[in-house]
């Protein structure tokens, strides 16, 4: 593998950026996002690549991407008109929703726009129980009746959810089969395959987002697929899922809805994976790119997953990488509100025009904007020499918007919108580690993104963190882990039983079915069979709970000692997650899940020997305010710092699209991977 070119393109909200690795050598690259039109960015970042680094598009073996697209039409409401088939008399499950509001004290809140409104919702007259027994027959003449209407309203999309069809299908895929007889020209979505789990609000709903994400990522996909292609690239298009692996073009366009957070899972991968060849597996990731912040938790080398996550106004329940967004990145906007009070975010500069030292018509004060005032970013090597920075622009632009109207000098506001941005992140770091029952002291935080280095290690000394991480390639580490990340499929239904009820033998035939399934797939992306591997897990809860815990079953057959294995282990995490546990109350069994996963060979990342020392490494001295006072600080040339190396803070380091800033009383040591380990003071 060490002789293949593999290259993983993420697309950020500011930057895409390119990784390539090549007879273990990895190569990074930025080039700015085109916004408007996605595939233009990474058609650009990888002319500039070849051109910098002198191969041919056609040598790249391996091509992986992380993209924003299915996010961006969710969060913007830019889907295709799609129909939405349900059960009779569940016509209006998305409009009623679920009780959860995000205020309950506002009784002028307003429910999230339908993914698809109520004139494209239709009834079909059918009944299962909750054990799937047809009470009612399907009626296919009202299907049939239906397909006129739809052919009619020229729909480009058919979601299709009827009650119970997790415990049994037919029904719903002979709605979809007699709409294809009807010559109803669409896409097509079942619950049965998108979701096929319990709670009819967040299945009608996952399923119906699929099917109005299909045309778009199909036309995306096929665009981009299109345009590589004329560029000479040969090799197959795959995508990042929001569970942190990789997937067919193919596979991505018929479930697009499980790539709604592709570009932060790649980073928390990366994360991963580059921290645990030093050793640490306990982690909080942070990933602190243009417009956003993505904060995550990994306990024992894993990224925790969840089935309950929102994305924009809707719950999504697909498997995904848990991970906790705020609107802070470089390009935040600073403002001040009608009180007076100085705020960052959640609106960004983007990339176009981006913050006002990207000498792009900018004109509001961003992080970056104030991160180059206080001296942590060079504005000569600002993104290699590549923006025409103009220093004096920033700070007129900064005193008129922010500094003159709070009655502050420029360094003293540059200061404050740190420092409110560095509360909005310790908020949400808080979220994946002490509200969920981790002790954040216990975690090495793991700093990435363009701007995450930035902040890091302020944020770790604030929340008693004892070490940050800065990987050696952070500011495009999403698009590493495109590169390091196995192929995952997630296999699931619901089966809600009492545990005591589930028979051992029953539940093996369940996940037998799935692993064959799973080897199907695994065995098309020409895997060998020692690269395959299945991981089983059950959702249960103590009966009469609304909620459920995410359980691992023991390898091997299943017996009765395994199923009393399973349900010690419930009760340990309830204990673990909520700080008690009732093991003499039954348990209930409602979710089955196995995940096949196809292990990929990952490359060396140990960086060339750079020969030189830590005082070699100094190129420059300036000023850097820290916490509000001016301080002499050394600037290392991060490419210059050879392995074993170690020095005190303050410091910054500057790398080629990453920038770390290490305080003082902290103390910096490079690993064999050229990762940084910064030790933070208690």
């Amino acid at each position: 593998m060490n002789e293949e070119r593999r290259v993983g393109v993420d697309i950020g909200g500011t930057f895409t950026d390119i990784v390539t690795i090549h007879d273990g050598e990895v190569s990074v690259s930025k080039t700015p996002s085109t916004p408007t039109d996605p595939d233009e960015g990474v058609i650009n970042g990888l002319g500039k690549v070849s051109e910098r680094d002198d191969f041919a598009l056609s040598s790249i073996d391996f091509l992986a991407h992380g993209t924003t697209v299915a996010t961006n039409a969710v969060l913007e409401g830019e889907w295709a008109d799609t129909a939405l088939v349900t059960t009779e008399g569940f016509r209006d499950v998305l409009e009623i929703g679920r009780q959860a509001r995000p205020d309950i004290y506002d009784f002028q809140v307003e429910k999230p726009t339908p993914v698809v409104e109520r004139d494209r919702r239709y009834e079909v007259r059918e009944r299962l129980d909750e054990r799937g027994n047809v009470l009612v027959e399907l009626d296919e003449d009202g299907v049939r009746d239906l397909a006129a209407e739809l052919v009619e309203a020229d729909v480009d999309s058919v979601a299709i959810s009827l009650l119970y069809a997790f415990e049994d299908d037919t029904h719903e895929k002979r709605v979809r089969d007699i709409l294809v007889e009807e010559g109803l020209d669409a896409t097509y979505s079942l619950s049965s395959s998108v979701l096929p789990e319990i709670r009819e609000y967040e299945r009608t709903l996952t399923t119906a987002l699929n099917g109005s994400l299909k045309p778009v990522m199909d036309r995306y996909i096929g665009r981009l697929e299109s345009r590589v292609e004329e560029k000479g690239v040969g090799a197959e298009l795959k995508i990042m899922q929001s569970n942190g692996g990789i997937i067919t073009a193919d596979i991505a366009r018929e479930r697009p809805v499980n790539t709604l957070l592709s570009g932060p899972a790649g980073g928390v991968q990366g994360a991963t994976y580059v921290s645990g060849l030093s050793g640490e597996s306990n982690l909080i990731t942070m990933d602190m790119g243009g417009t956003s912040c993505d904060v995550s938790l990994v306990e024992d080398g894993t990224p925790l997953v969840s089935t309950d996550t929102d994305i924009g106004d809707y719950p999504v329940s697909v498997p995904t990488i848990d991970i906790h967004t705020v609107g802070a990145g470089g390009g935040s906007i600073a403002w001040i509100d009608a009180g007076g009070a100085l705020r960052v975010g959640p609106k960004s500069a983007g990339a176009d025009p981006g913050p006002i030292c990207y000498g792009r018509g900018g004109e509001r004060p961003t992080i970056t904007d104030a991160n180059l005032l206080l001296g942590r970013i060079d504005p000569g090597a600002f993104l290699s020499g590549e923006l025409d920075v103009e220093l004096a622009d920033v700070r007129r632009l900064f005193a008129e918007n922010i500094a003159d109207p709070l009655d502050m000098s420029v360094t003293e506001a540059a200061q404050g919108v740190l420092d409110v941005a560095n509360a909005n992140m310790a908020r949400a770091l808080r979220v994946v580690s002490v509200e969920r029952g981790y002790d954040p002291r216990e975690f090495g935080l793991v700093a990435f993104g363009g701007a995450g280095p930035l902040h890091a290690c302020k944020l770790a000394e604030e929340l008693d963190i004892p070490k940050v991480i800065v990987p050696r390639t952070a500011g495009v580490l999403s698009a590493l882990g495109l590169l390091i990340s196995d192929i995952l499929y997630d296999y699931s239904t619901s089966r809600v039983r009492p545990w005591d009820a589930v028979a051992p033998e029953d539940l093996q035939a369940q996940f037998d079915e799935f692993a064959a399934e799973g080897n199907d797939r695994l065995a098309a992306e020409r895997l060998a069979a020692e690269a395959m591997q299945y991981e089983r897990t059950v959702d249960l809860r103590y009966a009469g709970q609304a909620f459920e815990l995410s359980v691992p079953v023991p390898d091997g057959d299943l017996t009765d000692s395994a199923m009393e294995t399973i349900a010690e282990r419930f009760h340990e995490r309830h204990r673990q997650r909520y700080g008690h546990a009732y093991p003499e109350e039954p348990i209930e069994l409602v979710t089955i899940r196995l995940r096949a996963r196809g292990v990929v060979e990952t490359p060396d990342l140990r960086p060339a020997e750079t020969g030189g020392s830590v005082e070699s490494a100094v190129i420059d001295t300036r000023e850097v305010v820290y916490d509000g006072t001016p301080t002499e600080t050394p600037i290392y040339d991060r490419s210059a710092l050879p392995v074993g190396a170690s020095f005190d803070g303050p410091a910054v380091v500057g790398g080629v699209e990453s920038t770390v800033v290490i305080h003082p009383d902290q103390r910096v040591s490079v690993d064999d991977f050229g990762s940084l380990h910064v030790e933070v003071e208690p």
